[in-house]
């Protein structure tokens, strides 16, 4: 046999055998779905947060570390889904653009559930119960009630349902006064410091901050001017992801993590966080 025939017989066999590898590959990747048909699991979700808020959420000055209720019950969902994430702070006001934009996966900032952000993302059941209530300062002996605010320098926090209850105030006394803050701190701030006569926000913040007032400059007056439930938001444009976080919140309501979590910054476990739905928070809120 010649080395020309050789050669052929070689080059040939060569072929062949690529042409056997080629096939099969070819039919073991054809019962294997498109890449795009099974997405993997994000490595990290980043969850936008006001972090000046709390005891929901803020930075512990030793640590450094983000620390409230909010936080671990973000890290018990993320635990329970498989998921590392990282807080992102930013101011309130700018959370839900940053959801619509896709610069952010997920908000936990004790957003309250209401009808018109509802239309731009989509909120997981509740997992708070809160209210606004009105502080004024410890020596303060004219504003005792909602109906006392017209006329008076009112603080808030832009973009709250606390600022859209001073709006209400203003409205039907344009006399009233309103005065808007990145930060809640900075509206208590501005309240002890005169500029302001009152500050509507969120009862279990403003209590907290009363609570951690060494001086004891402010105090709360009235009852609770509405009723109101928080939920996670999350993009309208990622309704898997929304699935996945308020079916773990259902999880650790079944489980019994969420109360644990609950009780240990509360003390107390309202049963009916247990059971209402999104929906039905959405139709309790009045806007």
């Amino acid at each position: 046999m010649s080395k020309l025939t050789r050669l052929l017989l070689v080059s040939l066999a060569i072929l062949a055998l690529l042409f056997a590898v080629g096939c099969g590959g070819g039919s073991d990747s054809a019962n294997q779905p498109a890449p795009s048909d099974t997405p993997e699991k994000a490595k990290k979700l980043i969850i936008g947060s006001d972090t000046a808020y709390a005891p929901f959420e803020w930075q512990d000055t030793a640590s450094g570390k983000y620390i409230g209720f909010d936080m671990d019950l973000m890290d018990a969902l993320m635990a329970e889904l498989g998921y590392d994430y990282e807080i992102r702070s930013m101011t309130f006001d700018g959370l839900i653009p940053a959801l619509t934009a896709g610069t952010i996966d997920a908000v936990i900032s004790a957003m309250t559930i209401k009808p018109s952000r509802a239309e731009m993302v989509n909120f997981t059941d509740p997992y708070y119960k809160s209210g606004l209530i009105i502080a004024v300062k410890a020596d303060n002996d004219t504003i005792n009630s909602f109906d006392d605010l017209a006329g008076k320098k009112l603080a808030v926090q832009i973009g709250t349902t606390g600022a859209d209850k001073a709006n209400e105030v203003r409205t039907a006394d344009p006399g009233t006064s309103i005065v808007t803050f990145d930060r809640i701190p900075e509206a208590f701030l501005a309240l002890k410091q005169g500029s302001a006569d009152a500050v509507v926000n969120d009862a279990p913040v403003t209590l907290y901050a009363i609570e951690k007032d060494a001086k004891g400059d402010v105090k709360v007056v009235g009852e609770m001017l509405s009723s109101e439930y928080y939920g996670i938001a999350i993009p309208k444009s990622k309704p898997d992801l929304y699935d996945e976080i308020n079916g773990a919140l259902k999880t650790l309501k079944d489980n019994g993590k969420f109360a644990e979590i609950y009780e240990e910054w509360f003390g107390v476990m309202p049963e009916e966080l247990l059971t209402v739905t999104v929906d039905e928070a959405l139709a309790a809120y009045e806007e």
